[in-house]
This record gives C-alpha cells, structure tokens and sequence, in this order.
C-alpha cells in the first residue's frame, strides 16, 4: 500500500493520543497537520487541504459536530471525508456525526490504534 504523500488533519485536543497517532501515521509515510480545537481545525483544513480529517467530538472553542456543520456550508469543502474518532459511542452521536458527513465514526474506547490506522491506510490508498 502507497500512502507517501498522502495528508492527514488530526483534530484532537489530547496530546498525547494526538502524538501518538501522528508518530504511528508517519511511520505509514502519511503526512499529519495537527489541530487542537475546532477553530484551528476550519483554518487548517482550507489551508492544508488534506486527503482526510480525523475529528475528535470534544474540543475546545468548537466541537467537532459544529466543525462539520461549517463544513458543510461551505460548497469547496462539503466532501472532504472526514472519520470520527470520539469518546462519545451513543447511538445518537454516532447518527449525528454521519448526517453532518462523516464517513467513519469510532469510539476510541472501542478502538485500537492499529485498527484504525489500518482503517486509515485503507481509505487513503482507494481515495
């Protein structure tokens, strides 16, 4: 799998999950922009504009659902795939982040770093 070259925005507020899943991505050849709150995250994606979003729910400033309302308001951003990694897991979240576009929702709880890079890895060499 060919992932050089491919860019990755990580939303997430908790640094050391952040650093961990950064080192991990590059060590695939995956090139990571981080944000740490909403705000940055809008500033970023129109700047960088990535392959993929990672978007925790709860963040700072802006939460990850009124990032994707944005997203979704703007025409040159609205399918940008974004995957959902957050500690909120019910039903109700999860229906929410995918009507707002998400591709991907995971409850980091549930989920081990190896699979969701793999998740990760998979969807930037189809894309």
């Amino acid at each position: 799998m060919n992932t050089n070259s491919k860019t990755v925005l990580l939303v997430e507020d908790d640094k050391f999950l952040s650093s961990l899943l950064k080192n991990r991505l590059e060590k695939e050849g995956i090139i990571v922009y981080l944000a740490e709150d909403g705000e940055i995250a809008f500033e970023a994606l129109r700047q960088q504009n990535p392959d993929l979003v990672l978007l925790d729910i709860i963040l700072p400033k802006k939460t990850g659902f009124e990032f994707l309302e944005e997203i979704q308001q703007n025409p040159l951003l609205k399918n940008k795939p974004v995957i959902i990694i957050s500690q909120l897991g019910q039903e109700a979240d999860v229906s929410r982040g995918k009507e707002l576009g998400a591709i991907e929702y995971f409850v980091k709880a549930q989920t081990s770093i190896e699979d969701l890079v793999k998740k990760i890895k998979s969807f930037l060499v189809s894309s």
